[in-house]
């Protein structure tokens, strides 16, 4: 990318509003120490000794972390949390990002708080290894009052904002912020509002979405089409390419170790190829970097093919951040970018 153009695109993130709807959860780290290990005395089984408790907003929050990093200047949440210990850890860790803005995080008694726990043991000469997962999940359907409040911000917020980014995490369909409800509001809003780019993600994949600016992985691809779309990086251009002439939006398809692909509704497609690894790597974290640099990049203007090579730059530099769900600062794409080339 021509610096010109990057410092362009870049400086105008400051002045830029988007909101993040979606389910935002405590990414919470838990560093345990090998060395200070014990042996418990009344159950015989090893004692993990955790010397430090590390908690920041996950999922969505991910997204609004790497918005943050970006230099976004007004980041919206929309979302909710519960009248728990960890929806109060994870309410105080939104409210210490520059430029967050907290009123349409509802905090109810009628949900738990999303939480991944990650017990991380700390090698002193090697990578960190996490051991297994300790989650908080809601595992009933979304209460309706909180589903019309959460739907009444989306819609307001859809007037304010220069994007919008909806991640759907939960498991279980309904049980989550992007209750069909929810959907029908984003739906509206893209239609009332047709220029503001509203990026979807959804780890159960995007079947019956309404169409808005699809961000998928090559499987989430082949699982929309309803076909094998072939292992070529030329198959997948074909098949994006077929969506976004049907849904009249954008989408983005991310390939790994192959890069990304982007079409338009007008037949175009680009491809941008992975940087190479640099050492070891950690994939955590990495689609919501691309998630929050397509966002930010759409919204400051950048064309179909800078935005990929900035959502590309932004992954590259997030896998090589081990033990923690990273990030990308402009000046992390700059020098990647200035250093390097993707074709």
């Amino acid at each position: 990318m021509d610096p010109r153009r990057f410092d362009e695109i870049t400086t105008r993130y400051a002045g830029l509003r988007v909101a993040v709807v979606g389910d935002f959860c405590l990414d919470r780290y838990f560093d345990i120490d090998p060395r200070k290990a014990e042996v418990s005395l009344e159950t015989g089984l090893a004692v993990h000794n955790v010397t430090r408790v590390r908690c920041q907003p996950g999922a969505a929050g991910t997204i609004l972390n790497n918005l943050v990093a970006l230099g976004v200047g007004e980041v919206h949440v929309v979302g909710f949390c519960g009248e728990d210990g960890e929806g109060w850890a994870l309410r105080r860790a939104l409210e210490a990002l520059p430029g967050v803005h907290t009123e349409r995080f509802f905090e109810t008694s009628d949900r738990a708080t999303f939480t991944y726990t990650k017990p991380l043991v700390l090698e002193p000469d090697g990578a960190p290894v996490e051991l297994n997962r300790i989650d908080i999940k809601n595992w009933t359907p979304t209460p309706p009052k909180l589903e019309a409040r959460i739907a009444s911000a989306v819609e307001e917020l859809s007037t304010l904002v220069d994007a919008m980014v909806v991640l759907d995490q939960v498991d279980i369909e309904g049980t989550g912020v992007v209750t069909r409800g929810v959907l029908d509001a984003v739906a509206r809003s893209g239609r009332l509002r047709a220029s503001l780019p509203i990026l979807a993600d959804c780890r159960r994949g995007l079947r019956g979405y309404p169409p808005l600016i699809f961000k998928m992985n090559a499987g989430e691809l082949a699982a929309l089409s309803g076909g094998p779309v072939g292992t070529s990086v030329e198959d997948v251009r074909r098949t994006a390419a077929e969506l976004s002439r049907s849904q009249g939006r954008l989408a983005f398809v991310t390939l790994a170790e192959r890069g990304m692909v982007g079409s338009a509704p007008d037949g175009r497609t680009e491809h941008v190829a992975a940087f190479p690894t640099r050492g070891p790597i950690d994939i955590v974290g990495a689609g919501d970097a691309v998630t929050a640099s397509l966002a930010s990049a759409l919204a400051a203007g950048a064309s179909l093919r800078e935005s990929l090579e900035l959502a590309n730059a932004a992954a590259s530099i997030v896998i090589h951040q081990l033990g923690t769900t990273g990030t990308a600062r402009v000046s992390d794409l700059r020098g990647l970018l200035a250093g390097g080339a993707s074709s």
